[in-house]
């Protein structure tokens, strides 16, 4: 049977509101689902500054570690008072916690010891907060992917411990004040970056990244633009790759960076005044210190003892007490130093006990006694070990005399 032209023209118009309204509610089904996925992570507000109950940190940790997306926990207390430890953060999917402006000050004294914060999951961030009073770690890391940003570590034996499985970091920032150690590296740690941050008044280091064995596998820990500020010392590094790049670092009392064994890269630093050293590698291997600027200090701008192979290339220092010096070092795989300046050292400009380094192409510009020293050193049990530095294209200029018993090859 045919159908009429107003039966073809009715069936054409129906089907085609049909399909209208199957795309509308197409649309509207993959908006909502849009939302949802973009409202996907739980936003948790604490309103308490009491150590339990509701609003307080604490019960912000419990609802987002069972949260099944990413969560954020927003702080919104002037201060907040600790008694005892709060649970680790174990959110897998992600945990920003973000303090308000000018508020969230963490208050860690009541705690017997332990971190203040044990991040225990990978993408954590912490923004603008404020943790003082620790008597163990303000922040434990013990994952990857871990931020912290615009925030205040004050008065704490370590601001942040960094446990050896953790990679994949970025400290940034931030202010560490009066703590034993600013920031602790047990291990290497790959991908990891600690840039713009302020120490001060660190009794024993701004940074500390020492391993007991020497492990140099991983890519360098890359700690650059940092002003480092009256600490005991600066940086210390040992047996950890880590490159350490234009910072500035002011006023230590001991040295403003200690190396010790191998991994370390020191380029592009100001070194101003200081009670100690400016740089020390002692027991250091293949360190490589170069292109530094130095000067305002109590001791060596920068001593190299007890090591091999290091690399001293292009340092600038001036108005040190002493310029260089090679001490006990390897005559087997001597140190070398090259195209550094030394203007106007208050004694020596460059000290050579009982080592072989190579000196080259190196400037020691007025010297208020020798240019160069050489002497052997007598060791306590009798033996003797004879400076033999090899020399070539150096100006020792005048007015000082050069002792350079020993030495071989062309000043």
């Amino acid at each position: 049977m045919r159908l009429s032209r107003r039966s073809t023209l009715s069936i054409a118009v129906f089907i085609g509101v049909a399909a209208l309204i199957v795309t509308g509610w197409w649309y509207e089904a993959a908006q909502r689902s849009g939302q949802e996925s973009l409202s996907n992570t739980i936003t948790v507000r604490v309103t308490n500054g009491a150590d339990r109950g509701p609003g307080t940190l604490r019960e912000a940790l419990f609802v987002v570690a069972t949260a099944p997306g990413p969560a954020r926990i927003s702080l919104h207390v002037p201060k907040i008072s600790l008694t005892t430890a709060l649970p680790p953060i174990v959110n897998s999917h992600g945990v920003r916690i973000v303090a308000h402006p000018g508020a969230s000050e963490i208050d860690a004294r009541g705690l017997n010891g332990g971190p203040v914060l044990d991040v225990a999951a990978p993408n954590v961030s912490l923004e603008g907060l404020a943790i003082r009073n620790c008597r163990g770690a303000a922040i434990l890391v013990r994952a990857v992917h871990f931020s912290l940003q615009s925030s205040t570590l004050r008065n704490c034996d370590v601001g942040v411990d960094v446990a050896g499985n953790a990679h994949d970091l970025l400290l940034e920032g931030n202010r560490f004040i009066a703590d034993r150690i600013g920031v602790r590296f047990s291990a290497s740690s790959p991908d990891t970056t600690v840039s713009a941050n302020r120490f001060s008044g660190e009794t024993q280091a701004g940074l500390w990244a020492v391993r007991g064995q020497t492990d140099l596998r991983s890519e360098a820990i890359d700690v650059r633009d940092n002003r480092f500020d009256r600490d005991h010392s600066g940086i210390v590094a040992g047996n950890i790759n880590i490159l350490i790049e234009q910072n500035q670092i002011t006023g230590s009392q001991a040295a403003a960076v200690d190396l010790v064994g191998g991994g370390a890269v020191v380029r592009d630093n100001r070194v101003n005044g200081g009670s100690g050293m400016g740089i020390l590698a002692e027991g250091a291997h293949a360190a490589v210190i170069e292109h530094n600027e130095l000067n305002g200090l109590a001791e060596y701008g920068i001593m190299v003892r007890g090591s091999s192979a290091t690399l001293v290339r292009a340092n600038r220092l001036y108005d040190c007490a002493y310029g260089m010096a090679f001490v006990l070092g390897d005559a087997r795989d001597p140190s070398t130093a090259v195209d550094n300046v030394i203007i106007e050292p208050r004694y020596d400009g460059i000290d050579v006990m009982g080592d072989a380094p190579i000196l080259r192409r190196n400037h020691v510009l007025q010297p208020h006694a020798l240019a160069l020293r050489v002497e052997d050193f007598d060791g306590p049990d009798g033996r003797k070990v004879v400076s033999a530095p090899f020399l070539d294209h150096n100006s020792f200029g005048p007015p000082a005399a050069t002792g350079t018993a020993r030495a071989h090859g062309r000043s």
